[in-house]
């Protein structure tokens, strides 16, 4: 069984994003160069930012079509992260909300993948 290792997205500006997971996660790039980024991510998942510019084969996708989620343990959590977000000025599309699969809000990153921070139902 292929068992995923990787979350690759694909940005515009190597450097802007690099900047804004380093702040957003706390965490030092592993590798850096002008079109690639790599970051070890505590669960021992990696996720790497590529140059849309330079990804080989050649790619028409921006973001936005990609989510990364986030869990947070219970709704004052949810609520911190949202209020420090928003504090960052990270693009907040959708507020704290309630959904069947529970409470969560959705921010953007500078490409616009969208980050979504959720708690599930009890």
């Amino acid at each position: 069984m292929a068992i995923p290792t990787h979350l690759l997205l694909y940005v515009d500006d190597t450097a802007a994003s690099s900047r804004f997971y380093a702040d957003l996660l706390d965490l030092t790039p592993l590798d850096v160069t002008e079109s690639f980024v790599l970051f070890t991510l505590p669960s021992g998942m990696f996720l790497s930012l590529w140059s849309r510019h330079v990804v080989s084969p050649a790619t028409t996708t921006t973001g936005g079509g990609t989510e990364i989620l986030f869990r947070a343990p219970d709704h004052a959590t949810l609520q911190a992260m949202h209020d420090d977000w928003a504090a960052r000025g990270i693009t907040m599309i959708q507020p704290p909300t309630d959904q069947d699969f529970g409470r969560n809000f959705v921010a953007v990153d500078p490409d616009g993948h969208r980050l979504r921070v959720m708690v599930r139902p009890a």
